[in-house]
């Protein structure tokens, strides 16, 4: 099939097969195919999502050593890259989340690390589901669990869970695919709503390996998708093998875009305003600790503000 009718086909509904995502893949990035490729994702979000775009925000609540030992992430208990460690306790927590109440989010992620205890989360979990306005959907990102855990994770408050099956798990981490699998597992049994993401995309995976976790966020119903390019964090094993450049990750975001048919939004990380034009309406802040940092408060240095982000979807011509 021609890249045309693969285009035509999509905005027309039609769910993708992993061939025709490799096609569209294959684009060049300089090419007139791919401003088409950008228009069909961008056209697809537009009417699907009615225009409507969203403000997430995550608060990373510890910087320690993590176990699992993540190639890529500055908290790898091997390699850990941060300048200092801490955990947050609920008072400095509850003042972050007033603060981004305020300046206007539709989604709050709480992030830890896998060893991070989880009755602690829990309790810290409960009480900023009380400060929250109804409206705003509450997420956790933590490490692995079962069912019995991610049913308490629904009766503290979280709406939902970010997890995913990362690029080459068990390779490039302490943690087997399976285990991954099996919280996925988890997050379904009890309907909470599942945030997926291709990541972290180095320039030496595959396009196939990229594929593989876009279907499988469309076998998981993925309500909020995303795609993540690895950030190259001194200190980290992962750090010689470079960047994915913006013009990649935004032919990868509306391949993705097109092939997981999220129900709610579409999101690139970190935030890179070119990927607005091809079907993307979600964007993070960040505050706290990030994998992708090597300071602890990356508020101070990666991370960005609710007001920029918001100024970057208005200026795309988003409703929020």
């Amino acid at each position: 099939m021609t890249i045309e009718k693969i285009l035509a086909a999509a905005l027309a509904g039609q769910p993708l097969t992993g061939e025709e995502a490799l096609a569209l893949l294959h684009i060049e990035n300089i090419s007139a195919d791919f401003h088409k490729l950008l228009s069909v994702a961008n056209q697809l979000t537009r009417r699907e999502f009615q225009n409507r775009a969203y403000i997430f925000a995550q608060i990373g609540i510890n910087a320690e050593p993590c176990s699992k030992n993540c190639k890529f992430c500055s908290m790898g208990e091997n390699h850990y890259a941060m300048e200092s460690t801490w955990q947050k306790d609920y008072k400095a927590i509850s003042a972050e989340v007033d603060s981004l109440i305020q300046t206007g989010i539709d989604d709050l992620f709480l992030m830890t690390t896998a060893d991070y205890s989880i009755e602690n989360f829990l309790d810290i979990g409960e009480k900023v589901r009380r400060q929250l306005p109804e409206k705003v959907k509450f997420v956790a990102n933590i490490g692995d669990f079962d069912e019995t855990v991610a049913l308490k994770l629904k009766q503290a408050g979280f709406t939902g869970v970010y997890h995913i099956h990362r690029l080459r798990e068990g390779i490039d981490t302490d943690i087997e695919p399976e285990t991954r699998i099996k919280t996925l597992e988890a997050i379904r049994a009890v309907d909470l709503d599942l945030y997926y993401c291709v990541e972290p995309i180095g320039p030496e995976h595959s396009y196939q390996e990229l594929i593989d976790e876009m279907l499988r966020a469309r076998e998981y119903d993925v309500k909020v998708m995303a795609v993540m390019r690895r950030i190259p964090v001194p200190g980290t094993p992962l750090k010689h093998k470079g960047q994915i450049t913006a013009l990649e990750l935004a032919k990868i975001a509306a391949v993705t875009r097109m092939v997981t048919v999220p129900s709610r939004a579409m999101n690139t990380h970190e935030v890179t305003p070119l990927t607005l034009l091809g079907g993307v309406n979600q964007l993070y802040a960040e505050v706290g600790a990030n994998p992708r940092d090597s300071h602890s408060i990356t508020e101070k240095n990666r991370g960005v503000s609710v007001m920029t982000i918001r100024k970057l979807l208005e200026d795309a011509e988003y409703d929020l």
